[in-house]
């Protein structure tokens, strides 16, 4: 197969991720013809790379998400450096969702999000439908209970959606997802983490030279130095990067 097309694999560590030459493929791929593609989209980076190591359940839930696409710098260069040929970009998640709300809103694609709390998940349909007409079809903040699980996926196929986003943070949004797909599989599920908060400005995003230079990671390093402990074990992703163990 050929791995400029856009399709696996692109096999990194035993993980097969789609990688795109920029944004407008990506959507195409996903928005085929005007019918959504079905199944689940998961943000892949280095830090969750090596958790997969350590954590069974979610690296079983990872095998099972039909598209996983690079969203970390170091993921789009371990690529590049196994598959010289391959032309592809970094996605990060929160650029990807936005980009994905705004096709939405132009194609008229009901969406259904869950996760956030109450106040910044109010703010985030809001703003969707104000700045790009999005049809939501339903929301649901992160503030529910275990036994509620069950009538929440029930709404979520009632509404018809064919997006639902789930902002929980990992692997809880991915357990959510793969639970809801069980009770409805017509939909393409993806995880967004914080970005509800990116998106209503509770959260800063490193500034965009930043992020085009790879750095957001030492950008967060800065504004949050507690981080330090989470990034000294990338130090692991990288001694794999470097050795070619991918």
């Amino acid at each position: 197969m050929d791995v400029t097309s856009g399709t696996p694999p692109f096999m990194i560590r035993g993980v097969a991720l789609y990688g795109f030459q920029h944004m407008a493929q990506f959507l195409d791929f996903l928005f085929t013809d005007g019918a959504m593609r079905t199944g689940t989209l998961v943000a892949i980076n280095a830090e969750k790379m090596l958790t997969l190591e350590r954590n069974d359940e979610l690296r079983a839930l990872i095998a099972d998400a039909e598209f996983k696409y690079p969203d970390g710098i170091s993921i789009v260069r371990s690529i590049r450096k196994k598959y010289p040929q391959a032309q592809l970009a970094r996605l990060a998640g929160a650029d990807l969702w936005e980009a994905m709300m705004e096709r939405a809103g132009r194609e008229g694609t009901p969406v259904f999000l869950i996760g956030g709390k109450p106040q910044v998940l109010n703010e985030t349909v809001e703003k969707l439908r104000r700045q790009w007409k999005v049809n939501i079809v339903g929301a649901q903040d992160g503030y529910f209970a275990p036994a509620e699980r069950e009538a929440l996926f029930a709404r979520v196929a009632e509404s018809g959606a064919k997006i639902v986003t789930v902002a929980l943070g990992s692997p809880k949004q991915e357990l959510l997802m793969r639970d809801c797909k069980a009770v409805f599989p017509d939909a393409l599920y993806m995880g967004v983490g914080g970005t509800y908060d990116v998106f209503t400005g509770q959260v800063k995003r490193a500034p965009k030279i930043w992020q085009n230079l790879g750095l957001e990671w030492l950008y967060r390093l800065i504004l949050q130095p507690t981080r330090w402990r989470r990034q000294l074990r990338l130090l692991k992703y990288l001694k794999y990067h470097y050795l070619g163990q991918l």
